[in-house]
């Protein structure tokens, strides 16, 4: 099957059963998001909401967190990974965005790179969640079920390939939404250790499937088949 096919069923599948996908981060508005995204580095979405509504009370604005100090910030992200380190982000990150961008939160990849914290794979998530604009953030899910799917070549071997390869084939009006496919299916179904292949709706044509099981059978596929994520 050829690359294009794929991408056709991949989203057709997902525009059919999943139109409108959504991030499952907590957030009210953009700096919310943006600070959520920066803990959930390595860290579940799961873990993030559950200390974000204490977070935010207590530096409810940048300007708020603009006036905090990393031990300020640390006990109450204590529970989440590299606690240390992310304190210290949202720490200069607060200040910055007061200092350089009046407390708005920049629409561009440049800019939002500038900003402690913020690699491409975040500033792809804000720009793309909060600015609709056609940005592919590839974390280990996305990257994961692109190269099982058989979406992207093996030779893409960094986050940055991956996303190069993806935007290539989707449409753009479909990236923003893509990449929370990627993600979710990630998530609940092509899981890292043991992929859920039994109910999976894409094994059709995914490569990891015919190279583990073959090509599966027509009591495998059944049409009317969907996945909640």
């Amino acid at each position: 099957m050829r690359k294009p096919e794929r991408f056709r069923r991949f989203l057709d599948y997902f525009t059919t059963h999943f139109p409108e996908p959504k991030t499952e981060l907590h957030y009210g508005n953009p700096y919310e998001l943006i600070v959520a995204v920066v803990l959930s580095a390595q860290c579940t979405d799961k873990r993030v909401n559950q200390i974000m509504p204490a977070l935010l009370e207590q530096f409810p604005t940048p300007a708020h967190l603009a006036l905090a100090s990393a031990d300020d910030i640390f006990p109450f992200i204590r529970s989440v990974s590299y606690p240390n380190n992310k304190a210290k982000h949202l720490a200069g990150l607060g200040r910055l965005l007061v200092e350089e961008f009046n407390s708005e939160v920049p629409s561009t990849i440049e800019e939002l790179q500038r900003l402690p914290g913020v690699g491409r794979k975040t500033a792809n998530v804000i720009v793309s969640v909060i600015y609709n604009q056609p940005a592919m953030a590839v974390d280990t899910h996305v990257f994961r079920v692109s190269h099982r799917l058989g979406l992207v070549t093996q030779k893409a071997t960094t986050p940055l390939a991956v996303e190069k390869e993806l935007v290539r084939y989707i449409p753009e009006k479909l990236i923003p939404k893509a990449h929370h496919w990627l993600i979710l299916h990630g998530r609940y179904v092509c899981v890292a250790r043991t992929p859920k292949c039994g109910i999976c709706p894409l094994k059709d044509f995914c490569k990891y499937y015919a190279s583990h099981f073959g090509k599966p059978s027509a009591a495998d596929l059944d049409p009317a088949t969907t996945v909640e994520i």
